[in-house]
């Protein structure tokens, strides 16, 4: 009889724990953990493979509330082999983050060129969310992962630029300048990443120009061994104001 009661305790114990748990169970959390891992494999690819990259910046006369940047990348590979090496969900912010690594003997780059990886181990993270109200902080960082990239292709390959200077009686009529960049870029190499007191993201990229020249067995353009940048994302777009303001007094 004890053993009777001790056992009905038990059961009552379990039956109240597993309907506590499934009264909050849904699929959110399973969605962002997924979203998240999409991403870190995107975030592969593009670091292994490469990516594409077109972008675009304009000045005129000299005042900030004038500038236009605009940058857009594409990619598309076959990957096999990826493992999560660490998945961690934030129940409170419903953000997931996602660490996907793989190892890679050969692949053919987005170039259509063969590079020897040498079993070379890489890893990268993905963040993602179900809310879109905590999706901020996530554009941000994908947005400064992008302008990393555009700073690495202007070092290691280069950009064009156009300018157009008019003066008329020693003052400054218009003055205009404008970058271009359409490249591709592969082999970079996660750093660092992270938000400022600001809420702005950064995301901090490097090449080893030395590393991509052997494995494509030709020479990479820069002179320097590693080629390290760091890219910028806002959360907020504050400056449309500046804009309004600017066009206003036009």
């Amino acid at each position: 009889m004890k053993h009777l009661k001790v056992f009905t305790v038990f059961a009552l114990t379990v039956a109240v724990v597993f309907s506590a748990s499934y009264s909050f169970a849904g699929n959110k959390r399973i969605m962002s953990i997924r979203a998240a891992k999409v991403l870190a494999e995107r975030a592969l690819v593009e670091s292994i493979y490469g990516l594409k990259l077109r972008a675009t910046e304009s000045v005129e006369n000299m005042v900030a509330a004038s500038f236009e940047g605009s940058t857009e990348s594409k990619t598309k590979a076959m990957i096999k082999g990826i493992k999560y090496v660490d998945v961690v969900y934030d129940d409170a912010s419903d953000i997931a983050k996602v660490t996907a690594e793989v190892t890679l003997p050969s692949i053919t780059n987005i170039d259509g060129q063969v590079m020897d990886l040498h079993n070379k181990t890489f890893q990268r993270v993905g963040f993602a969310t179900s809310t879109p109200s905590q999706a901020g902080p996530l554009r941000a960082m994908r947005a400064a992962e992008l302008d990393a990239y555009k700073q690495l292709i202007k070092q290691v390959v280069g950009f064009q630029l156009e300018s157009q200077t008019s003066v008329e009686n020693f003052m400054l009529k218009s003055d205009s300048v404008k970058t271009k960049v359409m490249a591709t870029i592969y082999m970079a190499e996660l750093v660092e990443y992270g938000w400022d007191d600001y809420g702005d993201a950064y995301v901090v990229l490097k090449l080893n120009t030395s590393e991509v020249s052997a494995m494509l067995g030709e020479p990479v353009q820069g002179e320097e061994e590693y080629i390290q940048v760091e890219g910028q994302g806002a959360q907020d777009d504050d400056y449309q104001q500046v804009q309004k303001q600017e066009q206003a007094q036009q």
